[in-house]
């Protein structure tokens, strides 16, 4: 029984701080997983604006988002430019890869390409993964196998794009199984590996679900017999959330379960059926994310 883990890592802070930690965490237990990588300027205190609509607004309130994230991270990129992450932190990334760690690309910029990915042409899409693709790849000095659009906010001309890279696979979408996508009746070569279970911040605060009983909710929703697939953030379970993720662990671990990278999923299903992604709303987030659907 195997969940797939992946980490994202959307700022300079989680970077600095949440990698790190959560690396000596993982190495504590033996098992290492995907990390994928911000590299470009932290700009996400420009989400900010966001608090206007009622669904995101809320949200903020039931995680304490000023609490979890910290002003530094609520604040960044709006009053100054965003601190260019991999310019300055690559060491850490390096150190994470050095580890025995999955590295994939999650963007250049994390803000932009999850408020605006809808808005871009095909060849600001390139050149964003273009900027990302070659920071991360100077820095392991190996390529990114694998890559993660923000905020899950995946859309057919992103992944055209993407298969211009050589990424073994993505993981753009949330679903239920491994599946190759198709764009315009074409099957893409890059399978997609989508995140099965709810973050943190979309169940904290709904359905009674709170911080003494999230891990237990969490492992009810693991399946047995099918994909498991979580996302953690660098941010949350690399700080507030680290003790707290550390006992999910060790619950888990006991009833039988083991943590992988997701290239490891990906490797045992090479040819996996075709569906899509569609943009449709998502239980405890504000807007759509891509979604896995049958064609």
């Amino acid at each position: 029984m195997k969940i797939g883990l992946r980490v994202d890592v959307d700022t300079f802070r989680g970077t600095k701080h949440g990698v790190p930690a959560l690396c000596k965490l993982f190495e504590k237990h033996n098992f290492q997983a995907t990390f994928y990588f911000s590299v470009g300027p932290d700009n996400m205190g420009r989400h900010l604006w966001r608090l206007l609509r009622p669904t995101f607004f809320w949200k903020m309130l039931r995680t304490n988002a000023a609490g979890l994230y910290g002003p530094e991270i609520v604040l960044m990129g709006t009053a100054w430019p965003g601190l260019q992450i991999g310019k300055r932190l690559g060491h850490v990334i390096k150190a994470c890869d050095e580890a025995g760690h999955e590295i994939g690309l999650h963007a250049w910029d994390h803000h932009r390409e999850q408020a605006k990915i809808n808005k871009m042409t095909p060849e600001d899409i390139y050149l964003e993964l273009h900027k990302g693709f070659d920071k991360l790849a100077g820095i392991c000095n190996k390529p990114p196998v694998s890559s993660a659009v923000p905020g899950w906010r995946c859309s057919n001309p992103l992944l055209l794009e993407k298969a211009k890279f050589p990424f073994r696979y993505n993981s753009d979408c949330r679903g239920t199984s491994i599946f190759r996508p198709v764009v315009d009746g074409q099957a893409l070569e890059q399978i997609q590996v989508p995140v099965t279970m709810p973050t943190y911040d979309e169940v904290l605060g709904r359905n009674g679900v709170t911080d003494d009983n999230y891990n237990e909710y969490m492992l009810q929703q693991l399946k047995p017999g099918q994909l498991n697939v979580l996302t953690i953030h660098a941010e949350a379970e690399g700080g507030k959330c680290l003790k707290m993720f550390d006992d999910f662990i060790v619950k888990a671990k006991e009833r039988g379960w083991q943590f992988v990278p997701l290239g490891e999923l990906a490797a045992e299903n090479p040819d996996p059926p075709k569906g899509k992604i569609v943009q449709e709303p998502f239980p405890g987030r504000e807007g759509w994310l891509g979604q896995q659907a049958g064609l």
